[in-house]
């Protein structure tokens, strides 16, 4: 692609949407060229962008950009060559196949083709599963995460966005498992906790502020949808690995603490070698070292997937710490780094 692209967003209404809105709108790549920002298809007519989000308004002109009804003819008009689709995973389903059918490439921040494991998509319990439009369209995706696929990510028509907490626990995980240190019989703990922006904005009986204040509770127990990526991505069996996410009283923010045992001693030296080593290209990844923890206060409003470790005085017991945005590289940020990647720009641009 050129130095410029036309986008569009369907799906801005949410908070990964809107911060979505807020990073195209600053890119430098796309200035002049804002984003097509769209809403569902049998709207009766468009609505001011900055009157959903007011916290968008500038004096660049950001106060006449509207939500536009959703048309496949809308996206030809304006010669659109990357949708954003901040939709509910079966939109996902539905309109990925019909927009690389019109030769637009696709950023799909929903969890509709992050899986290529048919049990670990049984989850999402999508109705085309099996069928033969749904399996091409599943074999052209790409797991989004630049740290693992950045070359993929390149050429790919369908970039699968991570899920939030699974990059929070994949990418201080890969390294070790990669380097075939952990060992896997004594298996991996990871406790993750989540601001609640991270259960999206339709209020919930459990997302309130009268729960959620003052509070700390676990959900999903060996139930989330995050799980099937874990195994996926760091090539686990089920039985390898327990993770459990926890719902934290604060707006947003993941710290996942991640507990291995080595299959043989290790220095605090190796284990900081091999991470600097594996992440040396990754501009997104910021390494703290020997206990020195990350906080999600230093990662918080940015795009970096922040990563510290403690190791025992054994040399074989590790516990990682690993802090992130989930609206930013868990989400909307990661989105727009694969943009970058996909439009052949800097890693950061418009990031850092």
């Amino acid at each position: 692609m050129g130095d410029s692209v036309q986008t569009a967003v369907l799906g801005v209404s949410g908070y990964a949407g809107m911060e979505l809105a807020r990073l195209l709108l600053h890119h430098p790549r796309l200035n002049g060229c804002a984003p097509v920002f769209l809403g569902r298809a049998e709207a009766a007519g468009d609505a001011s962008l900055t009157a959903l989000h007011p916290q968008l308004m500038d004096n660049n002109g950001s106060a006449s950009l509207r939500i536009e009804p959703f048309s496949w003819d809308l996206l030809k008009q304006r010669a659109v060559e990357v949708l954003f689709l901040a939709t509910p995973h079966e939109q996902s389903r539905e309109y990925a196949p019909i927009a690389l059918e019109h030769g637009i490439r696709v950023v799909d921040l929903s969890g509709a083709w992050r899986l290529t494991d048919a049990a670990n998509r049984a989850i999402y319990r999508f109705a085309d599963d099996g069928e033969p439009v749904a399996v091409q369209v599943q074999a052209k995706a790409v797991y989004g995460s630049p740290e693992l696929h950045r070359d993929e990510l390149r050429t790919a028509t369908l970039i699968a966005n991570p899920g939030c907490y699974a990059t929070a626990v994949i990418l201080p995980l890969k390294p070790l498992i990669q380097a075939a240190w952990v060992d896997l019989e004594r298996g991996i703990v990871s406790d993750a906790k989540s601001g609640v922006s991270g259960a999206g904005k339709a209020p919930t009986a459990k997302t309130h502020y009268m729960y959620a204040a003052n509070n700390l509770s676990a959900y999903g127990v060996f139930s989330h949808r995050h799980t099937g990526e874990l195994l996926e991505q760091l090539g686990l069996e089920r039985g390898q690995i327990i993770f459990t996410p926890h719902l934290l009283p604060i707006p947003r923010g993941i710290l996942a603490t991640t507990y291995v045992t080595f299959k043989e001693k290790k220095s605090a030296e190796d284990v900081a070698a091999l991470y600097q080593s594996f992440y040396a290209d990754s501009p997104m990844v910021r390494l703290f070292g020997a206990g020195n923890l990350p906080q999600i206060q230093y990662s918080v409003h940015t795009n970096y997937c922040d990563i510290g470790f403690q190791l025992d005085s054994d040399g074989r017991r590790c516990v990682v710490v690993s802090c992130l945005d989930n609206l930013l590289k868990g989400a909307a940020g990661q989105a727009v780094q694969n943009l970058n990647l996909m439009c052949g720009w800097g890693e950061t641009e418009g990031l850092a």
